[in-house]
């Protein structure tokens, strides 16, 4: 909610202006800063641009703004969805002196380890009714899991050790540029491997939508470098660089907005699972017509074996929960046995339970010797999930890292552009 171009200041006194004159409020405003910045450990500078500000220093500046309008109570709706673990960690900090200020904070969270650290009590939200209300030091991660789901689950990812085998997504310094003239992928150098999972971490807004997109085949943007899939040169900028051609090779992308990119919501389910796949054998009645009766027959199959819910391959995926599209379109990726499966935030706006099965879908997939090219802002499930982390900074790999060598403040450092030499990128 903040004015790009504005300053601080303007941002900060924005619809709260105490006459037509706008010298007067910025005056006062900028004392007043300085004294809730103090008060509040919430340092930024007044005359800084918004647009020119990290986004864990533009969330300051929203509170800054809620405290200006001497606010008492102050809600929160995933707050860190794309922080740093640092800046998350910051922001708790605030938080807490806030409380101790004597402020009353709601945080809408779904990361049970924020709720565990940052809360007094808990009300757990289950289908639009209140399920449990609790203190938090009397409870669990299982069992609020346990209570949003309403069964027992997994919290933590069963997997056992990789095996990976030949090569097959070699990326040779790609760089994507986009239709403003923006380079969004600066040389990029990855390689997966059949039979692993390879995780990329990173703030949101890093390069790791355009380099998915670049890989998926529909990006709107200007590409160089070299991507091999099992040793073959695929088209980065020809006629052939589309979607279609990328699941003729082979690769089904999962793509990070299922809303707009992965879903048409007024569709029914069957017609959503067709998407892409439309021209296959076994969908075809003959030469000009489609076997609608096969697509569906074939729906049903998938929505059984992805625990689609309700299983009815008639309905509008808008008439599905955000879990359940999310597993139209994993099963509509899934299912055709991809060589390599691009995922972009596989479990986004998805309750507990889904992600445990979600994640149970993309190990079995690794298992059966897959490659899987991983990107999610969430650092639990990149450790989860991953068998190497590479980490995105401003459209470069800061590093690689194994799971097990590693661990969340040295993935934020990276996140954040910090080289391991402790010099920023």
């Amino acid at each position: 909610k903040l004015v790009q171009n504005f300053t601080v200041l303007e941002n900060i006194i924005l619809g709260a202006e105490d006459g037509a004159l706008l010298r007067p409020s910025l005056a006062k405003a900028r004392k007043t800063l300085k004294h809730l910045a103090e008060e509040y450990e919430l340092d930024v500078d007044p005359d800084a641009l918004i647009e020119e500000l990290s986004v864990g220093h533009q969330q300051r500046v929203e509170i800054l703004k809620a405290l200006y309008r001497q606010a008492d109570i102050l809600i929160l709706d995933e707050p860190t969805g794309v922080l740093t673990p640092a800046e998350a960690d910051h922001l708790f900090r605030i938080l807490a002196n806030l409380k101790a200020q004597g402020k009353t904070i709601i945080l809408i969270t779904h990361k049970l380890r924020e709720i565990m650290e940052a809360t007094d009590t808990v009300s757990v939200m289950r289908r639009g009714e209140m399920t449990a209300t609790v203190k938090t030091a009397e409870t669990s991660p299982e069992e609020l899991a346990e209570l949003m789901v309403g069964r027992k689950v997994l919290l933590h990812v069963p997997k056992g050790p990789a095996n990976p085998g030949k090569t097959v997504l070699q990326i040779r310094d790609l760089r994507i540029t986009d239709r403003d003239g923006v380079e969004r992928v600066k040389g990029v150098n990855l390689t997966i491997r059949a039979g692993e999972i390879l995780g990329i971490a990173g703030v949101a807004g890093n390069g790791q939508s355009q380099l998915l997109e670049v890989l998926g085949g529909f990006a709107d943007a200007k590409v160089s470098g070299s991507v091999q899939v099992n040793g073959d040169e695929i088209d980065l900028t020809g006629k052939h660089s589309n979607g279609q051609t990328r699941r003729a090779r082979g690769i089904s992308h999962v793509p990070e907005d299922r809303h707009h990119l992965g879903l048409i919501l007024d569709f029914a389910a069957w017609e959503n699972i067709a998407f892409g796949y439309h021209n296959a054998p076994e969908y075809q009645k003959n030469a000009l017509l489609m076997d609608n009766a096969a697509i569906v027959a074939d729906t049903v199959g998938k929505m059984e074996r992805f625990d689609v819910r309700p299983p009815n391959p008639q309905l509008p995926a808008k008439s599905f929960s955000g879990g359940n599209q999310q597993k139209i379109v994993l099963a509509r990726a899934i299912a055709r046995n991809p060589e390599l499966l691009l995922v972009g935030q596989p479990t986004r706006g998805v309750d507990i339970g889904a992600i445990e099965f979600i994640h149970r879908r993309i190990v079995e997939l690794r298992d059966a010797g897959k490659a899987v090219l991983l990107v999610s802002v969430e650092l639990d499930e990149i450790m989860s999930l991953s068998d190497r982390i590479a980490v995105m900074f401003d459209g470069r790999i800061m590093g690689e890292r194994l799971p097990a060598e590693t661990n969340e403040r040295e993935l934020g450092l990276l996140m954040a552009g910090v080289a391991q030499n402790g010099e920023a990128a």
